[in-house]
């Protein structure tokens, strides 16, 4: 009787633990992009972004949301499909810095 349980619980938590390991819960993407739209805004009020840097940037950001949204539609965010949406985000990161240290200014 106590194997019987024991396999029971086992089984039972095994497939808790797989459903909450692969979800389409994406809190880190989420506040990454928040952080970067706002490194963004922050470009564009200080003059260091010019209209274009910020349309591509913009479009950068859109590209990220639809990986995201990509990889939700299934239900299920896999490991493979995270590194990918974070592949994408590192580089937005890093465009942004760029743009915005490159000399450029909406005034020139």
């Amino acid at each position: 009787m106590k194997k019987y349980w024991f396999m029971l619980a086992f089984f039972f938590f095994g497939f808790v633990a797989i459903g909450t390991a692969q979800s389409t819960a994406t809190p880190v993407v989420k506040e990454r992009q928040e952080n970067q739209r706002q490194r963004v805004k922050q470009g564009v009020k200080s003059g260091e972004l010019t209209a274009r840097e910020t349309k591509n940037l913009a479009k950068q950001q859109k590209e990220v949301n639809q990986a995201k949204r990509q990889a939700k539609s299934d239900g299920v965010v896999t490991t493979g499909e995270r590194v990918r949406i974070q592949h994408k985000q590192n580089q937005a990161s890093r465009n942004i810095a760029r743009k915005k240290h490159n000399g450029r200014d909406r005034n020139n």
